[in-house]
C-alpha cells in the first residue's frame, strides 16, 4: 500500500502556487502598465530627476515643494520643446520616406538582380533553378521588408496625427510628474497606511531590491541609448548639411538607437551594413563618414559604459537572445525590448529559487 505524505504535497502545492501568484501578478503589473502609462512615465520622469531636486533642496535650502516647483518647470519646458520639435520632424520624415519607399526598393531589387547578373557563379556550379529560387526569395524578402517599413511608418504617422488623444496623454504625465514631484512623501504615507505592514514590508525589500538591480540597469542602458542617439543624430546633422545625401537623419538616428537597445546586437549592425552599401553605390566618402562616426560612437560608449553599467548582470547571452526571441513572438519589435527586461526581472523576484534550483527548491523532499 503507497503511503502519501501529505506535509511534502502540501508544501509542493504552497511552491506551485506562489509561483502561479507571482506569474500572475507581473501579466496583471504588466498589463496595469500599460493602461497606465502616462502615469509610469511621469514616476520614470521623477526618479530621473529626484536627485535635481534634493540638490536644490541641499544647495538652496528651498523646500521641498519650491524646489520640486523650479525643476518641474524646467524638464516640462524641455520635454515639451522637444516633442514639438521630434513630431514636427517625425511627420516630414515619415511622410516622405512612405511617399518614395516603392522607389527605393525597388532601386534596390534593380540592384541587387546586377549583382547576381555579375557575378561568376560558375566557379561555385550553381544551376539554374537555384539561382532564380533565390531571386525570388530575394524579391519576396524585399517585398515583406518594404511592408513591414510601411506599416510602422503608417502607425508612426497615425499616431502623430492623433493629436487630441497625445495631448491628453502628454496633459496627464505632466500634471501627475508634478504631484509626485511635489507630494512625494505624502504618496508614500498614502500608500503605507492603506496597505497591510507586512506587505509594505515585503514589497518594500523585493522593490527596492527591484529597483537598484533593474533600475539601475534600465538607467545606464537608458543613458547609453540616448548618448548614442544623441551623437547619431548630431552627426548625421552634420554629414547632411556639409552635402552628404542623408534623407531622414532623426529616423535612422531613432532606428539606430532602438537597435543599439538590443541585447547582443549595436548600432554597427545598422551603420556597417549601411556603409558597405554606400561604398558599392559608389558614395565612398559617404560609407567613411559612416564608418568615422560610428567608431566615434563607439569609443564614447567603451569610455562610458564601465562607469554606467555593470557587466555582468547574471544572465547569459543565450537566454537573453532567449527572451528577445520570445518577446518578439509574442507582442512584435516591442518584445525585443521587453524581453530581457521581464527575464531580469524574473531574476530579481525568482532568485532564491534560481539558486538552490526551481524544481529542486519545489519537489525535493529535503
Amino acid at each position: 500500500m503507497m503511503i502519501i505524505d501529505i506535509n511534502y504535497w502540501t508544501r509542493v502545492i504552497k511552491n506551485i502556487l506562489y509561483v502561479i501568484l507571482i506569474l500572475l501578478g507581473l501579466y496583471i503589473g504588466f498589463k496595469l502598465s500599460v493602461f497606465y502609462m502616462p502615469f509610469l512615465i511621469a514616476f520614470i520622469i521623477s526618479l530621473i530627476i529626484e536627485p535635481i531636486i534634493k540638490f536644490i533642496m541641499k544647495k538652496t535650502h528651498l523646500t521641498r515643494k519650491s524646489s520640486s516647483i523650479i525643476i518641474f518647470l524646467l524638464v516640462s519646458l524641455i520635454i515639451l520643446g522637444i516633442l514639438t520639435w521630434a513630431l514636427i520632424t517625425l511627420f516630414s520624415e515619415s511622410s516622405s520616406l512612405l511617399q518614395g519607399l516603392n522607389d527605393y526598393f525597388d532601386k534596390a531589387y534593380i540592384q541587387f538582380k546586377a549583382f547576381i547578373n555579375n557575378f561568376k557563379f560558375d566557379k561555385i556550379h550553381l544551376s539554374d533553378e537555384i539561382l532564380s529560387v533565390f531571386q525570388n526569395s530575394t524579391g519576396d524578402l524585399l517585398d515583406t521588408i518594404s511592408n513591414w517599413i510601411r506599416n510602422i511608418l503608417t502607425g508612426l504617422i497615425n499616431f502623430i496625427t492623433s493629436l487630441p488623444s497625445i495631448s491628453i496623454c502628454i496633459g496627464i504625465t505632466v500634471v501627475a510628474l508634478y504631484f509626485i514631484c511635489v507630494d512625494k512623501i505624502y504618496i508614500l504615507d498614502q500608500i503605507e497606511h492603506h496597505l497591510p505592514k507586512i506587505w509594505v514590508k515585503k514589497m518594500g525589500s523585493h522593490l527596492r531590491e527591484l529597483i537598484k538591480t533593474l533600475g539601475g540597469y534600465l538607467k545606464a542602458q537608458a543613458s547609453l541609448i540616448l548618448i548614442s542617439f544623441i551623437i547619431s543624430l548630431t552627426g548625421l546633422y552634420i554629414l547632411k548639411f556639409i552635402g552628404f545625401n542623408i534623407s531622414y537623419p532623426l529616423l535612422i538616428a531613432l532606428f539606430i538607437g532602438f537597435v543599439d537597445a538590443l541585447p547582443i546586437l549595436g548600432s554597427g549592425a545598422v551603420m556597417i551594413p549601411w556603409a558597405i552599401i554606400c561604398a558599392i553605390n559608389g558614395q565612398l566618402n559617404l560609407g567613411i563618414a559612416i564608418i568615422v562616426l560610428l567608431i566615434i560612437m563607439s569609443v564614447v560608449r567603451q569610455l562610458l559604459e564601465p562607469k554606467l553599467v555593470s557587466k555582468n548582470i547574471g544572465v547569459h547571452p543565450i537566454f537573453t537572445l532567449v527572451a528577445m526571441y520570445t518577446g518578439f513572438k509574442i507582442i512584435g519589435i516591442m518584445g525585443l525590448l521587453i524581453g530581457p527586461i521581464i527575464l531580469i526581472i524574473f531574476k530579481n523576484i525568482f532568485a532564491s529559487l534560481i539558486e538552490q534550483g526551481v524544481f529542486k527548491t519545489i519537489f525535493d523532499k529535503n
